[in-house]
């Protein structure tokens, strides 16, 4: 037990990680999940709509994360040996990957952003409501393509100062964000203030100037204290002159991590669409129970991205303890989330209730939202694994280990329960979980076996 439980320093060091990732996120997921339910006050049809357009907008902010958070662990490490050089040339790195995966996303969503919606409407019988479905989607979806670009320059420098340790700001410009959505979300969802009703459309405009104003705050703040955070000194004078060894090592261990992200967020809108085919009530339950998931799983999504950070930066420093640590941050991680888990199960009953949808609907995002709290403890210990090997530079084993579970497995399994079975679909669901016990086995025996502890400065 002794193992397991950190110094008052290792605590406060932690805390100090954390909490404002935590804030940020907390925020964020909150306001995420009052936007969701205004729109879900106008009706079914707008709210799975909306749903589906995210659940696809979901795969490009993965790939955002992957593409940043390649160069990121080198950042951490960087920066925990006082290389601001170093931090300069993996920022470069980062606003160029994001700038293709940006233009590759615009490109895709543009012309084929109707037929990848129509994945997820293929049931017979209720033509009707999938083509309402369907209007609302493709409006939502046309107004948020200009959410992509302010969202991904945001990520480059949040992610950034966070790995230098500069956690306040990004957490500071995440709550103005999320308050200027929550306002023009009141204003144009509904109409108020004189303003039009404009329902989703609505709703896409809020997020997309909140997403401007996050921009803009990061930017203008990374910039104005360069000497704070030097790497921003002529980040952008001689460009493309990074390293070559530099490149080729982020290359190398960055390239798993933006297919990983890719992979498994396309593995699980291919899950999404999976359980879809059971009817359109699926799609609005899952979608009720993901919003306040999202919310609960702050805590240890969060703790993933301490983990990164603590870790990388003391792998770069040369730690010798860093072993040691990393269970105490997964222990932390994990009972951290036994606690997050029986709150969302106590307010799992009343939650769906908050929408303008059937009974049947809420009966069935009331279990998904029971099944999702029982396994909040897997979640956890599963996704600190992935971030502890990942901070090490084991990038192709995070992408075994993450992406391909999921479509070597999960996908397979949801597939044929979903097509050949007549399980209903909550079993299927919880089938689908319990299958993630397999990843938990593979990931504590790759901690254990300590193949992570690499310092990829020695390498840069």
């Amino acid at each position: 037990m002794k193992k397991l439980i950190g110094t008052k320093e290792f605590y406060l060091h932690l805390f100090a990680v954390v909490v404002p990732i935590m804030i940020q996120n907390g925020i964020t997921n909150f306001v995420g999940m009052l936007d969701n339910i205004m729109v879900g006050q106008i009706g079914t049809a707008q709210m799975s709509g909306v749903s589906i357009v995210n659940q696809l907008i979901f795969v490009f902010n993965l790939c955002i994360f992957g593409g940043v958070a390649g160069a990121g662990i080198f950042t951490a490490q960087f920066y925990g040996q006082g290389n601001h050089e170093g931090v300069r040339h993996t920022f470069r790195f980062k606003i160029i990957i994001i700038s293709i995966v940006s233009v590759v996303a615009l490109l895709i969503f543009t012309f084929l952003g109707d037929d990848l919606i129509m994945l997820y409407l293929q049931q017979e019988g209720q033509e009707a409501g999938i083509q309402e479905t369907l209007s609302y989607a493709h409006m939502y979806l046309a107004v948020m393509l200009i959410d992509l670009v302010p969202f991904a320059i945001s990520q480059a420098y949040a992610g950034t100062l966070r790995e230098c340790n500069e956690t306040f700001m990004p957490m500071t410009a995440g709550i103005v964000a999320v308050l200027v959505n929550l306002v023009f979300n009141y204003i144009l969802i509904y109409g108020k203030f004189g303003a039009p009703a404009l329902g989703v459309i609505g709703a896409a405009i809020a997020t997309v100037l909140s997403r401007v104003v996050e921009m803009l705050i990061m930017v203008i703040y990374t910039h104005t204290h360069a000497a704070k955070h030097p790497f921003i000194k002529g980040a952008y004078r001689h460009f493309f002159e990074i390293p070559g060894p530099l490149v080729k090592n982020v290359i190398i261990k960055g390239s798993p991590l933006l297919v990983n992200e890719f992979m498994w967020s396309s593995g699980m809108a291919v899950l999404s669409q999976n359980y879809a085919i059971r009817g359109l009530e699926v799609i609005a339950a899952f979608n009720i129970s993901s919003t306040i998931s999202n919310v609960f799983n702050i805590v240890f999504i969060s703790m993933g991205s301490a983990i990164a950070i603590i870790i990388g930066q003391e792998l770069g420093a040369g730690r010798a303890d860093v072993r040691e640590e990393a269970t105490r941050l997964t222990f932390f991680a994990v009972m951290a989330c036994v606690v997050t888990g029986a709150l969302m199960l106590l307010i799992a009953p009343a939650f769906p209730n908050i929408y303008n949808t059937e009974d049947s609907v809420k009966a069935l995002a009331t279990q998904f939202i029971v099944v999702a709290a029982l396994f909040m403890p897997m979640y956890s210990y599963e996704n600190a694994s992935y971030f502890i090997i990942r901070s090490g530079g084991k990038t192709l084993i995070t992408f075994l280990f993450d992406s391909c579970f999921v479509w070597v497995c999960a996908i397979p399994l949801a597939f044929v329960l979903t097509h050949y079975t007549d399980m209903p679909i909550v079993p299927v669901y919880v089938c689908c979980q319990l299958i993630e016990l397999i990843k938990c086995a593979i990931g504590y025996v790759l901690v254990k076996k300590g193949i992570w502890i690499n310092n990829l400065t020695q390498v840069a």
